[in-house]
Parts: C-alpha cells; structure tokens; sequence
C-alpha cells in the first residue's frame, strides 16, 4: 500500500516538470513563426515551473532518480534549445555563420552545464553553484526581448547590432566556467525579517515595471557571478590556497 501512495505522489511534481517542457515547446513554435515577444513570455513561465516541481517533489516526499533526470531534459529544451532558437530568429539571423554557431553553443554549453551540475550536486557547497545556470542564461534572452518590445520597438521589426551576438558566446562560457554564482538556497533558512520584506518589494517592483525589473535582475545576476570571481581575486591574489573560481570536474 505505502508502496502504491509513493507511487501516486511522483505523478504530481512531473507533471509540473511536463508544464515547464510544454512552455519551452510552445515557445520554439512560437519563435519558428515570428511570435518573439510570446516565445519569451512563455520560457518566463517555464521558470515558474522549473522553480516548483523539486519543492512539491520534496514536499510530498517524492523525490526520485527518474524525476531529476525529466527535469534536466525538461530544462535542455526549455532553457536551452527554446531560448537558443529565439535568439537566432530574433537576432542572430542576419550575421549567419557567426549568429547560428553562437546560438548552438549557446545550447551545447547549456547541455554541459547541467550535465556538470547532476555529477557535482553532492560534492559543492550548496551556497553557491558553478557555472551561471542555464534557466539564469535563458532569462537573459527573454527578458531582453520584453525589454526591447517595452522600450526600443516591436522585436519583430528591429536588427539588433552585431555586438549582440557576442553576448550569446559570453552567457555560453558563463555556463561552462568554474566561476561562483549565488544560489540563494539558504537565504531563507536565515529566519530574518528583512529577508521577507526584501522579497516582498522584490515583487513590488517586478509588478510594477516587470521588463526593467526582469531585465535588470538577470543580466544584472549574469555579471554577479564575475564580480564575485574579481571580488575573491582581489582578496585572494594568485598564489592563494583558496581558489576562486570553485572545484574542477
């Protein structure tokens, strides 16, 4: 019997897991034809469920081999495949070699990335993880397109400048560098009460101008990573003991 209630407890977190899957395919047909501005909405979502499926998981004490291993594909095609397609037909188009090669690095390195992250899960400290994370490089993407159909123009109309498809090479090495990135894991286990009123006005301003806000936050999390690495290298000149950057595999 407990056997058969277990079993019915992980049919509701990967079917969250599915959600986020179903958000990243509609995405890629939404950017296959020329829907940008929905393509991105829709990886925005897939955060969503990408952020609650382990925790229902870990609340109904569900966990399982099988349900990480649908959520690292899940997160390939949502984070990675979808927001790689976006870029190229949104942006890297025009620059053809040099645009489609940044956009499949962008998704061979996201593949690495969680590939690393399965293997290291147990062996980092759980404050931090290595390499920026791919659902973090994804939102560069598509908070970029709200930001551009907010302040600039229709996505659909606009040529972004080469300089753009750098970028897209830049969050690829992000993804496969041994630099630290904050997970935020433990910041509420702190119990503090400005923690809780840091995430409400979090919210406030998200709701209140979401395409600054997102964009802000996610490129603005992408370069943390790297001012933390020039923060510990400061502190930590070459030659230290204590290595900046974060375990090799």
């Amino acid at each position: 019997m407990n056997s058969a209630v277990q079993n019915k407890n992980y049919v509701l977190p990967n079917l969250v897991t599915i959600m986020g899957l179903f958000c990243g395919f509609y995405s890629i047909i939404a950017s296959l034809n020329g829907q940008y501005t929905l393509a991105a909405s829709a990886t925005l979502v897939a955060f969503v469920f990408d952020g609650i499926d382990g925790k229902i998981a870990r609340l109904m004490n569900a966990t399982s081999d099988f349900g990480i291993q649908l959520d690292s594909l899940s997160d390939l095609v949502s984070f990675g495949v979808a927001p790689g397609i976006l870029v190229y037909k949104w942006a890297l188009e025009p620059y053809g070699r040099l645009g489609w090669m940044a956009a499949f690095l962008f998704v061979a390195c996201g593949a690495l990335r969680l590939a690393r992250f399965n293997v290291m899960t147990k062996k980092i400290d759980p404050r931090y993880f290595i390499g920026l994370p791919i659902p973090a490089a994804a939102g560069v993407v598509a908070s970029s397109v709200l930001f551009v159909k907010e302040y600039i123009g229709n996505p659909e109309d606009i040529t972004l400048p080469v300089w753009f498809t750098f970028t897209i090479y830049i969050l690829a090495f992000l993804m496969v560098s041994n630099v630290k990135y904050y997970s935020g894991k433990t910041l509420f286990q702190q119990k503090s009460y400005n923690v809780l009123v840091m995430f409400v006005l979090a919210i406030f301003v998200i709701g209140l101008i979401p395409e600054l806000s997102l964009f802000v936050l996610s490129v603005g999390y992408a370069f943390s990573g790297l001012l933390l690495f020039a923060y510990k290298r400061l502190r930590h000149p070459a030659g230290s003991s204590e290595e900046p950057f974060g375990t090799e595999v």
